[in-house]
């Protein structure tokens, strides 16, 4: 899995980080997104998919590696 963010479309919901606190932050000055793990270990991919399908801004994107 490799996880992207577009710092531009994020609206600082912070849904992310409450599914997925492992693999996503927010700055403290504006609450947008912080990726913490690109390529997170195989436990969080659940997570991290979640975190990406109910992003309000559709900032996240997973793709998956082969």
């Amino acid at each position: 899995m490799k996880i992207s963010v577009d710092e531009t479309k994020c609206c600082g919901a912070g849904q992310c980080v409450m599914l997925a606190p492992e693999v996503f932050d927010q700055r403290d000055e504006d609450g947008i997104v912080v990726l913490l793990d690109a390529a997170p270990a195989p436990e969080h991919h659940q997570a991290a998919r979640e975190s990406a399908e109910v992003c309000p801004a559709a900032a996240i994107h997973i793709g998956e590696e082969a």
